[in-house]
């Protein structure tokens, strides 16, 4: 099939629930593909449906808008950091720091993260009045645009673009900003995914409602109160708690681990060898397991074998044998003082435990936060930081190999987060980190801005306090995995340490992250679709460079479901380099040739690596005559593979 395509100006987020409308009921559609709300409703009686005229809601201006942006086309490319993301130790890297304004941002990963996102967390602006918070909007819309877009009267329209382009930081501004950001951040949580939003006093209302409209009040799971520590105190009340709402994708879905049992108690024992017979394994404090004394029941008469052929008799609630599956089984541990434990599993006690609703302050506080920010910076770049520990404690609640986001990245708390509890449990979590590049107040942030422009010798955005937290960061974490490896080199070479040594090594290389951002789609580039059968006379391509093409082939390859940490493969095409993955060929360089084309057929028919179902040209370095010849070559040509290939011009 021979196809063009106007991809670069249309990049959407996919709506799924329209396509299974479209699927069952096509002909609720007209022909331009617009939904036909009235002939929907005439297709079902009152008895599958009642279609009420009152409901209970969330209504603000802006609402429409906002709606507008979230389906809107993103107007940015992608571009990858090369410089670093070539080193060797990012090479392979899988987590992601993107710079760029999180929407558009959220845009792009769209198809190539659809799905596949576990956990979710994000720190947005509270809209205090003092945190910074302003309605920024670059999207200009006249008056009569925004009225046919959204359907609605000429005075709305007014008040809504008067306070999208006037700074405003109204609840409706809020939640403007808001709206797009959730909805589309929905389209990438898994169907057993999470999100959890930390919020204050002044939107957490708000949230709520917005929550509950976005992903469904049947899907909402908890509002947490988080002890967050004193810090604000007004009309003699003092505030040392925030909010923490956490809403499932969908909740009959929902799944999430339990906290680890406190075992502090116990650490006296933990060091001690096991000294049941036929067990050599040393209690690892690091595992997921409660501790249970069996001393303490009185059931049974338990006679453990311990090594030396000493018999340990103890009262307990195990029948024997039970107790002989779990002395097999490795469930049996006895420490100091001949002190007897069963190891019970998360598994074993999942059904009959809660997290609770009321995070304590143990588990961090922004002060805790604000010196986790000392250490790495001997100043505190960010005022009210969330504790890594707070993190940490949302993050056990998902498995230990799941995808997390934070698309309000700020001081990068949740990547610290993810590559410290990878190191304490061996899991192999990875992070996509969003943060848009704002520039930082001299004024009121002295220090980071000097610190951003003089030592880092950068432009004095936040995105760079992101970015060198997670350097930091992760060098801390590798130095404490070094200790490691460094002690077990220095003992006896046993099977048992260099399979400790592989397993540290592996988790200092997921330390590492890829760098992306987002750049404006080129000023020219503005076209429509039907304009298609004349392209050479819309873009001057002698402008592009090589860097812009490559910003495309990455924005284009997302767009196809290609993950951002997938590198495409060059292929040589006889002198002519393409690039090649997820069975996806794409052409984006000057000069194909038939020739060029004769290798691109043999090597179909002699790779067994090689099966495109695509091949994707860049319309623009091509002329009509090598896009004929290239379409008509390959729909006649049949290839040993008896692989169907769609040809795609792309724009």
């Amino acid at each position: 099939m021979n196809q063009e395509q106007n991809i670069t100006n249309h990049i959407k987020v996919p709506n799924k629930d329209l396509e299974i409308l479209k699927s069952h009921f096509p002909q609720c559609f007209d022909k331009d593909g617009n939904f036909q709300l009235e002939k929907f409703k005439s297709n079902l009686t009152e008895k599958e449906i009642n279609f009420s005229s009152e409901s209970y809601g969330l209504d603000w201006l802006g609402k429409s808008y906002s709606r507008l942006l979230a389906s809107d086309s993103a107007n940015t490319l992608l571009k990858a950091d090369q410089i670093h993301n070539a080193k060797d130790e990012n090479k392979n890297a899988e987590n992601l720091l993107i710079k760029g304004d999180n929407l558009e941002v959220l845009k792009h990963l769209a198809n190539a993260y659809y799905e596949k996102v576990k956990m979710i967390y994000i720190d947005p602006p509270y809209n205090t009045g003092s945190d910074g918070f302003v309605y920024n909007d670059d999207r200009k819309f006249s008056v009569k645009e925004l009225q046919n877009l959204i359907g609605i009267d000429e005075e709305r329209a007014k008040r809504i673009l008067d306070f999208t382009q006037q700074k405003s930081n109204s609840h409706s501004a809020w939640l403007t900003f808001m709206y797009p950001r959730l909805y589309v951040a929905k389209q990438l949580l898994k169907d057993d995914g999470v999100i959890f939003i930390s919020i204050d006093d002044n939107e957490v209302a708000q949230l709520r409602l917005l929550m509950d409209e976005v992903f469904g009040e049947e899907n909402f799971v908890v509002e947490f109160i988080w002890k967050k520590g004193k810090e604000l105190e007004a009309n003699n009340v003092g505030y040392h708690h925030e909010y923490v709402l956490l809403y499932a994708k969908y909740k009959n879905n929902l799944n999430l681990l339990l906290k680890e049992k406190d075992i502090s108690r116990h650490k006296s024992d933990l060091t001690e060898p096991n000294l049941v017979e036929g067990i050599e394994s040393e209690y690892k404090a690091g595992e997921l397991f409660q501790l249970i004394n069996l001393s303490k029941q009185d059931d049974y008469n338990l006679e453990i074998p311990l090594k030396g052929g000493k018999i340990l008799t103890r009262k307990g609630y195990l029948a024997p044998s039970t107790l002989l599956e779990y002395i097999k089984t490795g469930r049996i541990f006895v420490g100091k003082k001949e002190t007897v434990y069963v190891k019970s599993f998360l598994s074993d006690e999942r059904d009959g435990s809660v997290i609770s609703s009321v995070i304590e302050s143990e588990f961090g506080t922004t002060k805790k936060g604000g010196i986790e920010q000392k250490e790495y910076f001997n100043f505190k770049p960010f005022s009210y930081p969330k504790p890594t520990l707070l993190l940490k404690h949302f993050i056990k609640t998902v498995e230990n190999n799941s995808l997390i986001m934070d698309f309000f990245a700020g001081s990068g708390t949740t990547g610290d987060a993810v590559m410290q509890i990878n190191a304490e449990d061996g899991g192999n979590r990875k992070f996509i980190l969003v943060q848009i590049p704002e520039l930082i107040d001299k004024k009121k942030k002295k220090k980071s801005y000097d610190f951003v422009k003089e030592e880092l010798k950068a432009e004095p955005t936040i995105f760079e306090i992101t970015k060198e937290r997670l350097f930091r960061a992760s060098k801390k974490i590798n130095e404490e995995l070094d200790k490691k490896i460094e002690k077990l080199q220095a003992q006896i070479p046993t099977p048992e340490n260099k399979t400790e040594i592989e397993k540290f090594k592996k988790l200092q290389a997921q330390n590492y992250f890829k760098i992306f951002e987002t750049t404006p789609i080129w000023e020219d580039y503005n076209f429509e679709a039907d304009k298609l059968d004349n392209q050479i006379s819309l873009l001057d391509e002698t402008k592009l460079t090589q860097d812009d093409i490559k910003a495309l082939l990455t924005t284009w390859k997302t767009f196809d479901g290609i993950p951002l940490t997938q590198e495409l493969e060059p292929i040589d095409l006889s002198g002519y380099e393409a690039y090649y993955g997820n069975e996806k060929l794409y052409l984006m360089n000057k000069s194909f040739t038939t020739d060029n084309l004769k290798t691109v057929l043999e090597k179909i028919d002699l790779d067994k690596e090689f099966n495109p179902s695509s091949i994707i040209a860049f319309g623009y370095y091509f002329d009509s005559k090598n896009l004929r010849e290239l379409s008509e070559s390959l729909k006649l040509y049949t290839n040993k593979k008896n692989i169907g290939i769609d040809f795609i011009t792309r724009y």
